[in-house]
């Protein structure tokens, strides 16, 4: 048996001091995650995490910086998941666009807010990657190189 993780991309992304966050469905319930998804075949890692937070959110993203790369392993379902992590800015937001499924709402939730609701995140990846990214982490993009 080969061993791989899940390899993910999110969006990290501040706003007027709020992140953007999904709700969404898990096996636990209602759960918040970051705009994130699994990275595709044939994709980059920074198209990728345009396209996941362009179909859980409906807001166009244009990434910025790398925030970091995450490992975590899920105890409950022995998932070790590889998270690149990207920080940027968002643009045009189609209100009428069907979010993806499991996708409950996109909300802004302040560092506050979200540190109340910690219980109710997806991973502790969700806090840590925006308690990094209030602490001025940023990687530029092109340490990520594809062949």
């Amino acid at each position: 048996m080969i061993w791989k993780p899940n390899v993910t991309v999110a969006a990290i992304i501040e706003q007027d001091g709020k992140f953007l966050l999904v709700e969404e469905e898990t096996d636990e319930g209602p759960m918040f995650n970051q705009p994130a998804g699994h990275w595709e075949p044939g994709e980059t890692l920074a198209a990728g995490v345009i396209r996941e937070a362009r179909e859980e959110t409906a807001y166009t993203f244009a990434p910025a910086w790398l925030l970091g790369i995450y490992s975590w392993h899920h105890p409950r379902k022995d998932i070790t998941y590889l998270r690149f992590a990207f920080t940027g800015s968002v643009s045009a937001h189609d209100p009428l666009q069907t979010l993806d499924t499991g996708i409950i709402r996109a909300v802004w939730l302040s560092p506050d807010e979200m540190r109340a609701s910690r219980a109710r995140h997806r991973s502790p990846l969700v806090l840590q990657c925006v308690e990094d990214h209030l602490a001025g982490r940023q990687f530029p993009l092109d340490l990520i190189s594809h062949y």
